[in-house]
């Protein structure tokens, strides 16, 4: 091959000897140098094909990834109603799941929770005589309980009740929104098959009246503590009257609507159930009177008219039952032939009033806040309403030493019962009334 060469170069300024084992090119310009011209291995109407080609494969990709995502939240869609039609709620592990579920579950409000029937009737073993708490005025509660343990009370209200759908749809989701660490926390409701169901926290320690007027259970309550419940049922009162939205007036404050949580820190309850009001609106009457015997304010009882003072005076005679240890309902019977709003008020005229003081509390109580407490427990019962102070004004009182009190006037009549009651134990009716027609007076 070599011999060849000069015969190329004779004849050509460019030549190349192909063989099957090399390959020699010789040429007068740097062909191997790569230049714009020589650098596009395709004409442009390959490169115009190979740009069209990637948009194409990017608009293909795109598509794939949103039709596989449509699918997959499809099929994840379809298998949840399909689980919540096969089994009437889905499983429940942990609190946190449980709220989820609600909140997916149909509302008749954005700020209404809403839980299933069937859950209801599973987690109270169908509304059984083992599962119930208790009874109130507004209907039996009943224990129920998460799959993790997690446990609620179910109140069950009354189908006798005059309320109409609306009304409690409006009461329970303007309740919903209300939050304090004094008042009990609504989780939910239930509105199917004609049921009325409320869904709160459970209280592990009861009501303040299963200790309250329990001669083994009082024991518990020493002064610091009675004192702290006083405190929160004022603070909690205060924000219903005063910090809420609306005002909202309780109507049936008393020691069984006052529930102890696992430290003993009271927390109120069956609150927003009878009336909201709109602010600016401050007494109103009605026909159906609804409230406990033995708490009720006079003007509430004798003509139906009701204010934020209606709430003041059963808080009063509240803080007179803690400190006595005994129901004003019924406390006429007793040894001392008289009221315990009227007992109250001939000792403190006497100057004696740690004569009324539980003697259980000999050992632990301080005298000065005794003796502050029953003043300010007169003060909110007296006859007038306008005497009355404000729950603000209470805590103001409550929380200061140096404050001076005015002195109360006569306490209003009582009401009470015929017959004393005995204490309130578990799946015991409770002895207060909502519907109240005949008043048992006693003169001053």
């Amino acid at each position: 091959m070599i011999e060849k060469i000069p015969q190329c170069c004779a004849a050509k300024r460019a030549w190349q000897v192909l063989a099957p084992s090399c390959l020699i090119k010789y040429d007068d310009f740097m062909f191997y140098q790569i230049t714009d011209q020589t650098s596009s291995p395709l004409p442009n109407s390959a490169k115009k094909g190979g740009s069209i080609s990637s948009k194409t494969l990017i608009i293909i990709i795109v598509s794939v990834l949103v039709a596989l995502v449509f699918l997959s939240c499809s099929v994840y869609y379809l298998r949840r109603k399909y689980l919540t039609n096969k089994d009437g709620l889905m499983s429940v592990n942990t609190p946190r799941s449980f709220h989820g579920h609600v909140q997916r579950e149909e509302a008749l409000n954005a700020d209404l929770p809403i839980i299933p029937l069937i859950w209801i009737q599973q987690s109270t073993n169908y509304f059984s005589e083992l599962s119930k708490l208790g009874e109130g005025g507004f209907g039996p509660v009943y224990k129920g309980n998460l799959e993790d343990g997690t446990e609620v009370a179910v109140k069950r209200l009354s189908k006798a009740s005059n309320q109409g759908l609306e009304e409690f749809k409006n009461e329970v989701i303007f309740i919903a929104k209300l939050q304090h660490r004094n008042l009990v926390r609504l989780l939910g409701c239930c509105i199917e098959e004609n049921e009325k169901l409320l869904v709160y926290e459970y209280m592990p320690n009861s009501s303040l009246a299963s200790h309250l007027f329990n001669e083994e259970k009082r024991k518990q309550l020493d002064w610091k503590l009675r004192l702290n419940i006083i405190n929160g049922i004022a603070k909690g009162l205060l924000y219903l009257h005063e910090d809420s939205r609306l005002r909202i007036i309780h109507r049936d404050l008393k020691a069984s609507n006052v529930l102890l949580d696992q430290e003993m820190n009271p927390k109120i309850s069956d609150f927003g159930l009878a009336r909201t009001f709109e602010k600016g609106q401050s007494q109103e009457n009605t026909q159906r009177v609804m409230g406990t015997y033995g708490y009720m304010a006079p003007e509430y009882a004798m003509e139906g008219l009701y204010s934020v003072k209606s709430d003041v005076f059963a808080f009063g005679v509240l803080l007179l039952e803690i400190i006595r240890g005994k129901r004003n309902s019924g406390f006429h019977l007793s040894e001392h032939g008289q009221s315990l709003l009227v007992y109250s008020w001939r000792l403190w005229c006497e100057g004696k009033s740690l004569e009324m003081l539980d003697p259980m509390l000999e050992k632990t109580h301080k005298a000065s806040e005794v003796m502050k407490c029953i003043h300010i427990g007169l003060l909110c019962v007296q006859e007038d309403a306008a005497d009355r102070p404000t729950m603000s004004t209470v805590v103001v009182m409550m929380a200061s030493d140096a404050m001076a009190l005015p002195n109360p006037n006569h306490p209003a009549f009582s009401v009470g019962r015929k017959m004393k009651e005995e204490s309130t134990s578990k799946g015991s009716k409770d002895p207060s009334v909502n519907d109240v027609t005949i008043s048992n007076i006693l003169p001053r």
